[in-house]
């Protein structure tokens, strides 16, 4: 009976097993996500006869701002009742050192785009008909930002999600027997970023091509996690990719071209396999080009502020949440 009880209990950390914490944090974002949908899809209803070509941009905009607040609250009351850990321990310590990864996250994230963009067009495989174009019913400058605000929401709650909930949490599982700390963060970086890949598997003009490539941005996504403890860099450079590659340079995001808002209104050309076609850069060779010297800019960057690059172990040993003292 004490070996099936401790199938799902860890006794010593006094809490559920890693993969349970994991199903159970999944199911209550299910079900965020389902009672909203639910609720939003009663006032899609009854603004039907408003013409009706597809939702609009402030249901869509409120439909991603209630996606992150779920998301957000679900790992908020999973750190708590389920892991028994701070939210900080996902990696979002706010502090000097993770501001400075942020912008650096931000940069070369916008940078690695520009590159695609440039080598793109030195090569003739794009061209850009005009500037500052959007499909929003008002000024180029605010359907800007309105992008700037959704990719940063994205760009957050999937880091969060992806990286700071499941790879911790998977890192843990498998941190027993003769597995070393280190050989669980690299399983975990694995399996979260094969997991970040087939979720992106259901996107617009998704192949399997797309699905491995995906795959292997969650590898660089995950790496600066894994290296330094921290969603910083993730999350900097999962935003500034995003925002630079379709509101900027006017690529696909992850097949997705909705609300065309742009300051290069660019027409794809060129081999499909070396641009990514209507999925965008990251399909193409291109794509993984420049995510490998992402990569490596990421593994300099760690250097170069902390001064030796390696797993941070910390990554898969549990640290428990203090006690609260009592009142006195």
């Amino acid at each position: 009976m004490q070996t099936l009880t401790e199938l799902f209990w860890n006794p010593t950390d006094r809490r559920l097993r890693a993969l349970w914490r994991l199903i159970l944090h999944m199911l209550m974002v299910f079900a965020g996500l389902r009672a909203f949908s639910l609720i939003l899809s009663l006032f899609s209803r009854s603004g039907e006869g408003n013409g009706g070509s597809g939702p609009s941009i402030a249901i869509t905009m409120v439909a991603l701002l209630f996606t992150g607040l779920i998301y957000f609250a679900a790992t908020i009351l999973a750190a708590k009742f389920l892991d028994r850990r701070n939210f900080r321990d996902f990696g979002m310590a706010w502090n000097a050192q993770w501001r400075l990864d942020l912008y650096f996250g931000l940069a070369l994230g916008a940078l690695l785009i520009a590159a695609i963009f440039v080598f793109q067009l030195a090569m003739g495989w794009i061209t850009v008909d005009t500037l500052y174009v959007t499909l929003l019913p008002f000024p180029f400058a605010a359907a800007l930002l309105v992008f700037l605000i959704q990719f940063t929401l994205v760009g957050t709650y999937e880091e969060l999600i992806f990286r700071g909930y499941q790879l911790k949490n998977i890192a843990e599982g498998f941190t027993f027997g003769t597995l070393s700390a280190r050989t669980a963060v690299l399983i975990a970086l694995l399996i979260s970023s094969i997991t970040f890949g087939l979720i992106h598997a259901f996107n617009p003009n998704a192949t399997t091509a797309t699905t491995i490539n995906i795959a292997l941005a969650g590898i660089f996504l995950g790496l600066p996690f894994v290296l330094t403890g921290r969603l910083a860099i993730s999350i900097g450079i999962h935003i500034a990719w995003n925002f630079f590659q379709g509101n900027v340079f006017g690529f696909p995001v992850s097949g997705n071209v909705m609300f065309r808002t742009t300051v290069f209104d660019t027409v794809q050309g060129g081999p499909d396999l070396w641009t990514g076609g209507v999925f965008g850069p990251e399909a193409g060779l291109l794509g993984i080009a420049v995510m490998i010297t992402g990569a490596l800019l990421s593994v300099w960057w760690v250097k170069r502020t902390r001064g030796a690059v390696g797993f941070a172990l910390s990554v898969a040993e549990y640290q428990p949440q203090p006690p609260v003292a009592p009142n006195q």
